[in-house]
């Protein structure tokens, strides 16, 4: 995940872009919803706006508490 931060980087200053938080959440919910037998036959263009949909209300949730 994307750092600056000395205690998880050590001395260095350099920045790790890394995985944001949304798209862990976008592959979490896309690896769910690809593990379910009930699916149906969706194309990946729409799995990936789903799971990417899916992830901003997650996040909007977690701001929201």
């Amino acid at each position: 995940f994307p750092t600056e931060n000395s205690r998880q980087t050590g001395h260095s200053t350099w920045h790790y872009e890394g995985m944001t938080l949304r798209d862990y959440f976008a592959a979490k919910w896309l690896q769910g919803w690809m593990a379910n037998p009930n699916t149906g036959d969706a194309d990946r263009e729409s799995a990936a706006i789903w799971a990417y949909e899916m992830a901003d209300a997650m996040l909007e949730a977690r701001s929201a508490k």
